[in-house]
């Protein structure tokens, strides 16, 4: 990333809380002269759980730096700042996985499930628009049919990407939109369909069920089809957005995460309680509304514009 793609990524994570980093605000303060306060360590865990980093994740941080306060490691804020880094990107570094869409694979069928208001629509029309960009056919398919709007607004996001959407209107079954879409795709030599799924929510078992319908309707256009089953969690709802993902995860086995909204959030640390609960890829982040600002996961930088280094 560079170093202006990272000013706007440490910006934009950092809004809500004055442009200081949730985690590391004021952390000379966490230092009696040359000494680290006996009780700094727990004021980073106060600020990991209050940023909704959860309670796995953050024990397994603080395991890891009273380990090395221990060892006298820790003289002054630099070194606090080096040890907190190094354990972040131990815990984010496995889950930093950027999806690429392999050319072998034609269609290449990505699955978007979540629930209402995360902003799964959006983030189908960013992921279109960008692998657009890359050369890719692409085409996006209506599933959603079961809410009345959501044609119109995945078509309205088709437009501004520049990108056909296929539809049977509300009412169909959701299942037969996606089969003929990539029916359609296999025939139009498209590499790319994008399948918008019904936002539910995981007590609501007949719609879990439909998801499952999909995948096995899926499956007979290919044995490995969905390719990719990423969904779409709203960062500003901390724990609830992992209990989501758990319950997906358990129903129809997820292989990737968006995270969206962490530009109007104090509570970025969901990351670090996926990372340590599920250890699911994360793809992307939303870091705004316009059609640029869904950027590949990239934990270094992520880390960066935690420590605000």
């Amino acid at each position: 990333m560079s170093e202006s793609a990272l000013a706007k990524f440490r910006a934009k994570l950092n809004k809500s809380v004055g442009g200081d980093s949730w985690l590391t605000r004021d952390m000379g303060s966490l230092f009696a002269a040359e000494q680290l306060k006996p009780d700094a360590l727990e004021e980073l865990e106060t600020r990991l759980l209050m940023a909704d980093a959860g309670v796995e994740a953050t024990q397994w941080l603080i395991e890891r730096l009273d380990v090395q306060v221990r060892l006298g490691k820790v003289k002054n804020e630099a070194q606090l700042k080096a040890l907190l880094k190094a354990a972040l990107l131990e815990l984010l570094q496995p889950i930093a996985k950027p999806l690429v869409i392999p050319s072998f694979i034609k269609p290449y069928i990505l699955f978007v499930a979540g629930v209402n208001g995360v902003g799964k629509t959006t983030t189908i029309g960013k992921l279109a628009a960008r692998y657009k960009r890359e050369g890719k056919k692409v085409v996006l398919a209506a599933g959603d049919t079961f809410r009345a709007a959501a044609v119109d607004q995945l078509t309205h996001w088709g437009e501004r990407a520049g990108v056909p959407v296929l539809s049977q209107g509300a009412g169909a079954d959701s299942a037969s939109v996606i089969f003929d879409a990539v029916q359609s795709a296999k025939a139009r030599d498209f590499d790319l369909v994008i399948a918008d799924t019904a936002g539910r929510l995981h007590t609501q078992t007949h719609l879990m069920d439909e998801l499952r319908k999909v995948k096995r309707v899926l499956q007979k256009h290919d044995a490995y089809a969905p390719h990719e089953v990423l969904m779409v969690v709203d960062g500003t709802t901390g724990q609830n957005a992992l209990n989501q993902a758990v319950q997906f995860h358990e129903a129809i086995g997820l292989t990737g995460l968006v995270i969206t909204k962490l530009d109007g959030t104090a509570k970025g640390g969901i990351l670090l309680a996926i990372a340590r609960r599920l250890s699911l890829p994360v793809r992307f982040v939303g870091l705004g509304e316009g059609m640029d600002d869904l950027e590949p996961f990239d934990a270094e930088a992520y880390v960066e514009a935690l420590i605000g280094a």
